[in-house]
């Protein structure tokens, strides 16, 4: 078969089962596609369909017809070269589930105003970099202390241990690529086990923030490309790429890669990519890829 559709819902709350699945190749027969036997990923979780002669976005439509509004994540992904040898993450609301700006808004009174200013700038109604700099600004003079005590409020996303640590287990290398901060990425990059990691640096005047931001930004531009730097430097061809991402400055990182994910992403950045996660955890990148759930591990080999 060419494709595969690919259901997954939370683990936490599973809501995938025998007839769900059955009523999906249903769904896609009906719509002219020939469908080999469901394989299951995970019990409840997550399973395979096999399927051919109709076009993936058809699939994935009538799988989410076939569905009626059950939490449970349709994608279409080919067959061929499903699993990635190269991982590029967005961080924040994406391998964190904190925005870093906002926390340390909080710490002057300021989580709301701030918070505003992010989510216009991840829906793509404001420009990243012109964002950045009002947020940023708006620290100024808090005192370096208080980027280790945000640090300490960094709550990971449910999944993000298994699909790091698995995916190196296969040979992947896994890039950590954010529009925040280095002294944050830095922590995650070791807490998690990815290979590298990329982000803006805050400026400092004595022990307290600038208010600015180092030069170059890291914005929408950079992140794609340091997804195709990696794949020349590590000879790895693009469409053996994933990427994953939430907000507008992931968008061309996302269409760049071989398989572009936007896992609960921003509802204009939702609209414009193919594969979509609503519902399942970050596990869900590798049930794409074909991984069983008796494949994940979750420690990173050193």
């Amino acid at each position: 078969m060419q494709h595969v559709l690919v259901l997954i819902c939370d683990p936490e709350r599973p809501a995938l089962d025998e007839t769900r699945a059955r009523a999906v190749a249903a769904a896609l027969r009906a719509a002219g596609a020939r469908v080999d036997a469901a394989v299951w990923l995970a019990a409840g979780v997550a399973c395979d369909l096999p399927f051919s002669a109709i076009d993936p976005a058809v699939a994935q439509d009538a799988a989410s017809a076939a569905l009626e509004g059950a939490p449970i994540d349709a994608v279409a992904v080919p067959t061929a070269g499903r699993r990635k040898r190269l991982l590029v993450c967005d961080m924040e609301s994406t391998i964190i589930e904190n925005e870093m700006l906002d926390e340390l808004a909080d710490f002057l009174g300021l989580r709301a105003r701030v918070a505003a200013i992010t989510a216009r700038a991840m829906n793509g109604e404001i420009d990243f970099q012109a964002a950045l700099a009002e947020r940023v600004g708006l620290l100024k003079g808090l005192p370096v202390s208080t980027l280790d005590e945000a640090a300490t409020r960094i709550r990971v996303m449910p999944g993000a241990t298994a699909l790091i640590a698995t995916m190196r287990l296969g040979g992947a290398y896994c890039a950590l690529v954010s529009g925040g901060f280095t002294h944050f990425t830095r922590l995650v990059r070791g807490r998690l086990g990815f290979d590298l990691d990329a982000a803006n640096t805050l400026e400092v005047a004595g022990d307290t923030l600038a208010g600015t931001v180092a030069a170059p930004v890291l914005g929408k531009e950079a992140k794609l490309a340091t997804l195709a730097l990696l794949c020349e430097q590590k000879s790895i061809a693009v469409a053996d790429s994933m990427a994953v991402g939430d907000g507008a400055n992931d968008l061309p990182m996302l269409q760049g890669a071989g398989l572009g994910v936007a896992f609960r992403a921003k509802p204009a950045v939702a609209a414009a990519v193919g594969a979509r996660v609503d519902h399942g955890d970050l596990t869900a990148l590798l049930y794409l890829q074909g991984y069983r759930r008796s494949d994940f591990v979750t420690r990173s080999p050193t």
